[in-house]
């Protein structure tokens, strides 16, 4: 068990002047099995004319808010107080070989199987492709346990993969990870989703935080943590288990879960729609800090 304070801040600064806009902001963690959210607070700056809160569809807290007056810069600060759980631990061999799981899941009629179908589908940035099967069946072998293949895949691409933040955008296809073998969380969790969907095992996206630590004798520095990306398989009577291609492993105490969906597109921290400003430049800082219990 953990407790942390996150602070997620994010600036937009506009070469022209906007004369309003409207946002969508998935930036409050979830209260779920492997974390409680204690509290959450928004700050918006411009001041929001009209603002409001809501459940989207896969369940996630969404602030919604418009600012009508101009303006040249836009700032939303978001502190959140979130403990999370130590994840049990789990025999990975005991999990569904990943042949039966797609006709398990159609012929239950529990909720949970039925409901984990539609991250079969393809989505907006996954779609697909034998050569994403092909991909799996390194791993997916015949009777393999599906989480055991999971973490398989989960740290081939740790190992295998190279992070690298300049080889990649948010719109860069998976054949080019792929490929290239290059990438950022986003993009190994694009991949990773691919892969087992192609296979029909139900697979989400997962965005988030993740508590990182100053090299030895360093302090860390404000601002330096970052949002974080990874995914979630499923598997009939074990549910949703986690995996971090991007650190090789499944995820412990030190993750914080903000949202989930079918890939980036229903997740995205902040998105909208403005009218005027020209040329932007982004900035964004976030802090994860571990409190005492």
């Amino acid at each position: 068990m953990a407790d942390f304070k996150v602070i997620h801040k994010t600036k937009y600064s506009y070469d022209d002047t906007v004369a309003y806009c409207h946002n969508m902001a998935h930036m409050y963690p979830l209260t779920s099995p492997h974390q409680d959210c204690f509290r959450t607070h928004v700050t918006v700056n411009p001041k929001p004319v009209v603002s409001s809160f809501r459940r989207d569809y896969f369940g996630n807290q969404v602030f919604l808010f418009s600012v009508e007056d101009p303006h040249r810069f836009l700032e939303v600060v978001v502190e959140s107080t979130v403990r999370t759980h130590q994840t049990l631990g789990i025999d990975l061999y005991k999990s569904t070989p990943w042949e039966n799981i797609y006709s398990l899941i159609h012929e239950s009629t529990l909720d949970a199987d039925i409901l984990s179908i539609e991250y079969i589908q393809p989505s907006s940035f996954i779609a697909a492709k034998e050569s994403y099967s092909e991909f799996a069946r390194m791993f997916f072998t015949d009777g393999k346990p599906v989480f055991a293949a999971a973490l398989e895949m989960t740290t081939y691409i740790y190992q295998t993969f190279q992070y690298d933040p300049k080889a990649t955008s948010i719109n860069t296809p998976i054949d080019q990870v792929l490929n290239e073998r290059k990438g950022v969380c986003q993009d190994f969790s694009h991949l990773m989703i691919a892969a087992l969907r192609s296979l029909k095992i139900p697979t989400r996206y997962v965005s988030g935080y993740l508590e990182t630590l100053p090299p030895p004798g360093t302090e860390k520095l404000q601002g330096s943590d970052a949002t974080h990306a990874w995914v979630s398989v499923y598997c009939p009577l074990f549910g949703w288990m986690d995996f971090d291609p991007t650190n090789g492993k499944m995820i412990t105490e030190e993750y914080i879960i903000t949202a989930i969906g079918r890939d980036y597109a229903d997740v995205s921290p902040l998105k909208g729609i403005l009218f005027g400003g020209g040329k932007h430049k982004l900035k964004v800082e976030v802090d994860v800090i571990r409190e005492q219990i």
